[in-house]
Parts: C-alpha cells; structure tokens; sequence
C-alpha cells in the first residue's frame, strides 16, 4: 500500500509539472510604419451605389429586388444538381 500510494504521489507531482505555465517572454515593440498600413488596410472602402446591398455579416439583405433573383433557386445536392424534393426546384405543371 505503501509503495502504491508512493507511486501515485509521484505521478500527480510529474503532472502537475507537466502542466505548469511557462513565463510569459516580453513583447517586442511593433514598427510604426507597420501599425499604420495595417489600419489602413482595416479601413473598409466605401460601399459603391452598383453593389448589392448587404447585411452587416455579409449575406445578401433579401428585402431588396436584385437580392431575390437568388433566392428562387433551391436547396441543392452533394453534387450541385438541384434537389427535386422542394418545390422551389420543381418544373412547374401544365393546367389542362
């Protein structure tokens, strides 16, 4: 029991070890000529009057008429073909 409870110790102590932090090293100063491309790279253009109209996550805002044209469009299959399970897809029928 002695020896079990020796081992144990020893295997929590070597864990414990394993998974200590290591200290942190000191960050080296950025270049200013760096800083300033990069914010103005992070500056967005100004949005154009031709483009379609966006959400703020990106997606194309389906209020607005150029925006639907897409949406008429079903869900598709793996390999691309429409799938003829939603109406959306399906050819329209004939009235007799």
């Amino acid at each position: 029991m002695k020896k079990f409870l020796t081992g144990m110790f020893a295997l929590l102590i070597g864990a414990s070890l394993s998974m200590a932090q290591t200290p942190a090293a000191p960050a080296k100063p950025a270049k200013k000529e760096k800083a300033k491309t990069e914010q103005t790279a992070a500056t967005p253009a100004p949005a154009t009057a031709s483009a379609s109209k966006m959400k703020k996550d990106g997606t194309p805002d389906k209020r607005f008429k150029e925006n639907k044209a897409a949406a008429s469009e079903g869900p598709k299959k793996k390999d691309g073909t429409p799938d003829k399970r939603y109406k959306a897809n399906k050819a329209p029928e004939k009235k007799a």
